[in-house]
């Protein structure tokens, strides 16, 4: 009994004293967090500055996502350190304040891993070319290892350096895409996919049906990978001054092996050591050799405040400026409210009422990238797309994907802008009901029976396969719905409904293809948007502000989403180790599960790496 008593009371000092330890911990944490944000507010009031002779670090090491929160960039020590997201929005207006900044020297391109699409990556890229262009200030692109995304993003540099030991990874894009019939065999369960009768494109639900690609589908891969192959190697041509048929040669026979042979064919400009780069760095500068380098990092910078050029705008007080409403719609769409890295169809939908009714927003860019989804949430958003241009002009600006719903979200608009590496059409539509009914009765040794009141009373049930005239009825649905959305396209983009068809089917376009095929109005990123959205309303350059919506949530609710997404990623680390890859691809069966309703959403998820 004394051994039970000392154990137990050991046992409770133990549960008591590590509750007081983690209680301290969070405290911290806490604290931390409060101090760093009462900083930035009071900021709001007191800018912050950046040092004479600095030079502007870009590691973009964090998931670029289309907005940013600047609370969150200034979340970075600790236990939150590296968690915050860089927003596309601030990246493109500290290099524009840069520019025009005597106090930044240039910029230190310090890349790793670039967590970012390619359309993402071409935003900064052309940003950085322009802030080359515009202000004779040097950039320098430095890395351990390039990948061909990273690398995309260097090739912008005046100059890039390798580690002597590192790599660059040159080899051209491959696509995979991971198929689940074997398994749903495996355990006995059917996923009866339906897509519009001739939506032969529209491929989603063969991942759950095939073994492998269609031809369709193949067919459809080959011409959108060529197309973004291309546009990479046409880029990278231009500013490295290599002939693109020479790019492919070094590609297709993979030259590229070791750090020197990137030096050899011209890809990087020498292979130098940190050290070796920053001393290089102080040359190219003017800085001075014997005192470290003031770096400015993005998070800060964002807090800088840099005045106007002399002329720009007639200079009034910033809250009597009319405002442009950019409206930010990223992620999958989904009905109902918004939630962590969803589209929800009464969010969105309320945030572009809101800027349509508010008489001093006088413009408006919805920025769209997304997959798609949700049908019916797709419509809602449509139409108050739909109304704003009745009121003012809306602009849309396509980031890296904006397909199926997400280009029935855009069509609607006055004008549409995608990047040449966009993702967008995918104009189609599908649904799919899993048939149970073998997993149940084969392996779990459960069956089913009941009484209903009509004769399809139970027609969506998952414990049985569709009747014949189930599927039809259905199949009528999913038609009926693909007529909606091909008119609803006809009528934004002043085609008729046979062309659009022509061009629908399901099929997914480059933003160079779409704008060929009349779907897209011009090439062009968020800025350029921006700037046509305030021509079409008569705003003066630099005499309006821009406003974000909708409304962000409270930091510390972002900070929890925040922390569940990092608790995610570390079971997916712990588990699966280097192919922690495959956690992601079992969330998209999980997702399956939640859709409901008619799908209007891409066929798959490309990144170039």
């Amino acid at each position: 009994m004394r051994q039970f008593f000392k154990f137990m009371f050991a046992s409770m000092l133990g549960f008591i004293l590590g509750s007081v330890a983690i209680g301290i911990i969070f405290m911290v944490m806490i604290i931390g967090a409060v101090a760093s944000l009462g900083s930035a507010f009071s900021m709001e009031s007191k800018p912050t500055t950046v040092k004479d002779n600095s030079v502007l670090l870009m590691t973009l090491d964090r998931p670029i996502v289309d907005r940013g929160r600047e609370e969150g960039m200034l979340l970075d020590f600790g236990p939150f350190r590296g968690m915050g997201e860089l927003g596309l929005n601030d990246i493109l207006d500290n290099l524009e304040k840069a520019k025009r900044d005597e106090h930044i020297k240039g910029i230190f391109l310090d890349l790793g891993m670039v967590n970012a699409r390619m359309a993402t990556m071409k935003e900064i890229r052309d940003k950085i070319l322009e802030f080359k262009a515009e202000s004779g200030k040097p950039v320098i692109a430095y890395g351990d290892v390039f990948t061909q995304g990273t690398y995309y993003l260097a090739s912008a540099a005046d100059q890039v350096y390798l580690v002597p030991e590192g790599d660059l990874d040159f080899r051209g894009l491959q696509t995979e895409m991971m198929f689940y019939k074997g398994l749903f065999d495996k355990l006995d369960i059917e996923v009866q996919f339906i897509r519009g009768s001739n939506n032969k494109f529209k491929s989603y639900g063969e991942a759950f049906t095939n073994t492998e690609m269609s031809p369709a589908n193949e067919e459809q891969m080959s011409v959108l990978v060529h197309g973004l192959w291309d546009h990479y190697l046409g880029t990278i041509a231009e500013t490295r001054k290599i002939d693109k048929a020479r790019l492919n040669t070094i590609a297709d026979s993979l030259l590229i092996r070791h750090a020197p042979d990137a030096v050899t064919y011209g890809l990087v400009d020498g292979v130098k050591y940190r050290d070796e780069v920053l001393t290089l760095l102080k040359q190219k500068m003017g800085l001075d050799s014997d005192k470290e380098i003031q770096f400015a990092g993005l998070g800060k910078y964002t807090r800088t405040v840099v005045p106007e050029a002399k002329g720009e705008g007639k200079h009034t007080s910033s809250f009597k400026r009319p405002k442009l409403a950019v409206v930010y719609a990223e992620g999958s769409i989904m009905d109902g409210e918004s939630s962590d890295g969803t589209i929800g169809g009464t969010t969105l939908s309320a945030a572009i009422r809101e800027a349509r009714e508010d008489t001093t927003v006088k413009a408006i860019v919805l920025r769209v990238n997304s997959p798609g989804g949700s049908g019916l949430a797709s419509d809602v958003i449509w139409r108050e797309v739909k109304l704003a241009t009745a009121v003012k002009p809306v602009v849309v600006s396509m980031g890296d994907v904006a397909a199926s719903g997400g280009y029935y979200i855009s069509c609607a608009a006055n004008k549409i802008y995608a990047d040449p590496t966009t993702i967008t059409g995918s104009i189609g539509v599908f649904g799919m009901i899993p048939n149970m009914q073998g997993f149940f009765n084969n392996k779990l040794g459960i069956t089913f029976d009941g009484v209903k009141t009509n004769t399809y009373a139970g027609m969506m049930t998952t414990s049985r396969a569709l009747t014949a005239d189930e599927k039809r009825i259905i199949q009528q649905f999913i038609d009926r719905f693909y007529d909606t959305f091909t008119s609803r396209v006809a009528e934004g983009r002043h085609m008729t409904q046979a062309q659009v068809d022509s061009i629908a089917q399901g099929r997914v376009w480059t933003g160079v293809d779409a704008k060929r095929l009349g779907l897209v109005d011009e090439l062009g990123g968020l800025e350029a948007a921006i700037t046509d959205a305030s021509k079409l309303a008569g705003l003066t350059e630099g005499d309006f502000r821009i406003v974000g919506y909708p409304e962000q949530e409270d930091v510390f609710k972002e900070l929890l989403k925040e922390l569940n997404g990092e608790a995610k990623s570390w079971v997916a680390t712990q588990v699966f180790g280097t192919d922690a890859e495959l956690f992601h691809q079992f969330e998209k069966v999980r997702q399956v599960k939640q859709m409901s309703g008619i799908q209007a959403r891409m066929p798959f998820d490309l990144e170039v790496h």
